[in-house]
């Protein structure tokens, strides 16, 4: 595998299926001696999951029009 001129590299599809690695995980990267390690960060929370527990429970009864005029200049 090669490293791209981005300093990129692609993770074999088998190895992302076995550590649930997908496009919105997050990754560390440790030096051990003369080796990298690449580690699945298990504090960080997908962004499309972040909000997922706050889904569905707005009190508001605005249309979103109505909302989104609120957050224009008048």
């Amino acid at each position: 595998m090669k490293v791209t001129t981005k300093g990129q590299v692609t993770i074999p599809v088998t190895i992302r299926e076995k550590l649930g690695i997908t496009s919105e995980t997050e990754v560390d990267f440790l030096q051990e001696g003369d080796r990298i390690v690449m580690v699945k960060r298990k504090d960080a929370m997908p962004a499309s999951r972040k909000f997922k527990k706050l889904r569905g429970i707005a009190t508001v009864k605005m249309t979103t029009g109505e909302i989104m005029a609120l957050t224009r200049d008048v």
